[in-house]
């Protein structure tokens, strides 16, 4: 039996700062049962490292691309690879 665990970089820009996005990632990790973290950059964009089911991975992506009321997702991208099982929860880091 193969596995569907992936585990995916997504990296958003735009209005993504300051308007609970973090959050809103956190929240719909939680709800999908995915692992790993969200984080602000320097740069203004927003990092998430993610593993668990593709299926909910891509569900997750969808879902990021439209972001909570007050962002606005400007570009996203997401990059597929091999789960490390490295994650127990799914958490902001600061």
């Amino acid at each position: 039996m193969t596995s569907d665990k992936s585990r995916a970089e997504i990296l958003v820009n735009g209005l993504v700062q300051g308007v609970g996005f973090r959050y809103f990632v956190v929240r719909h990790a939680s709800r999908l049962k995915l692992k790993g973290y969200v984080e602000n950059l320097f740069t203004g964009e927003v990092h998430t490292v993610v593993e668990g089911d593709k299926v909910n991975i891509e569900e997750f992506f969808n879902l990021i691309k439209l972001g909570p009321s007050h962002a606005h997702v400007k570009n996203s991208r997401i990059d597929w690879f091999e789960s490390k099982n490295e994650f127990d929860s799914f958490e902001v880091k600061f």
